[in-house]
């Protein structure tokens, strides 16, 4: 039975050599939009830039129970959403306590994001959101999450994103209480993905804009890490 010990003491040496770089391996919660679950092409392609850029000790997705199991439910109200993605981010954080802990949510998987860090039990270093679906079905404002939050916000927008008009955004940023900062994907739609005319007219890819925006999230992150 004294076999196994020295495995536990090895782990135990890498965690606390850990210690000194908690700061720059932060633990990402990553949610999906309405339409598509963490297995899709969007969201595994961002999960890894994003770990990769942030230097993150996990990424971590997972799918609300309306879409888990291969399921095409329409999904509910954002609000009913919160309880399931507070218990997962709970899990995740006593898996990796002690490092700085970030949401990320596509779209739909954003306003939940948001409205979970507001939890007076979590201490969250920033929220960002892909995509922030500001603007409701029947054309609604939905900044009341926005304006309760005092967590450090990232906006990443296409400027082509209907769901998002970005004179909406800057009136509802200018509301906000917690220091936001907003990055524009010209000519990106709600996912942005960019059109070829405006690619070809502008010589950028779609992989160089999208690694911009990865870019300055990884920027935000730390300085909302450091200033926490």
């Amino acid at each position: 039975m004294a076999a196994p010990s020295p495995p536990p003491a090895k782990r135990q040496r890498k965690s606390h050599d850990d210690d000194v770089g908690k700061k720059s391996s932060p633990l990402i919660v990553f949610a999906h939009g309405a339409g598509a679950p963490s297995t899709s092409e969007w969201m595994v392609r961002w999960k890894e830039m994003l770990g990769e850029a942030l230097g993150a000790i996990e990424v971590v997705t997972f799918d609300y129970p309306y879409i888990s199991g291969g399921k095409r439910k329409a999904p509910p109200k954002a609000e009913k959403l919160v309880d399931y993605h507070l218990d997962v981010v709970k899990d995740t954080v006593a898996k990796y306590p002690g490092h700085p802990l970030i949401l990320v949510g596509k779209s739909m998987g954003s306003r939940v994001s948001c409205m979970v860090a507001a939890a007076e039990d979590l201490n969250v270093s920033a929220v960002i959101c892909l995509g922030y679906p500001l603007k409701g079905t029947k054309g609604a404002v939905r900044d009341e999450t926005l304006l309760q939050l005092k967590v450090p916000l990232m906006f990443v927008q296409g400027n082509k994103d209907g769901l998002c008009p970005l004179n909406m955004l800057a009136t509802a940023r200018k509301k906000m209480k917690s220091v936001n900062e907003l990055h524009v994907i010209d000519g990106g739609d709600h996912s942005f993905k960019i059109g070829k005319k405006y690619l070809d007219s502008t010589g950028t890819s779609q992989a160089e804009a999208e690694r911009e925006a990865v870019q300055a999230i990884a920027n935000f992150v730390k300085k909302s890490i450091e200033e926490t």
